[in-house]
């Protein structure tokens, strides 16, 4: 499990037998998970985050899109 980005309480990474889907991360705290698809940027699953929280983290992988895309590429390649 890559690890592509920590914010605060928050890990942004995704599996590492994942490369048969779209680009995406994955964002947990403590026992909460969140998937986004990151090309758009469009929720995917949601396991107990609240409305707010929601909208703070797709504003946060707004603002780190490109990284997480890269990190993706680079891992899984194109």
């Amino acid at each position: 499990m890559p690890t592509v980005l920590r914010i605060g309480a928050y890990r942004f990474y995704f599996y590492s037998h994942e490369p048969n889907e779209p680009p995406h991360i994955h964002i947990d705290r403590d026992n909460l998970s969140v998937k986004f698809w990151l090309e758009p940027i469009v929720l995917a699953k949601n396991h107990g985050f609240r409305g707010k929280e929601l909208r703070k983290l797709e504003l946060l992988v707004t603002e780190n899109q490109t990284k997480f895309i890269e990190a993706w590429y680079g891992y899984f390649g194109n």
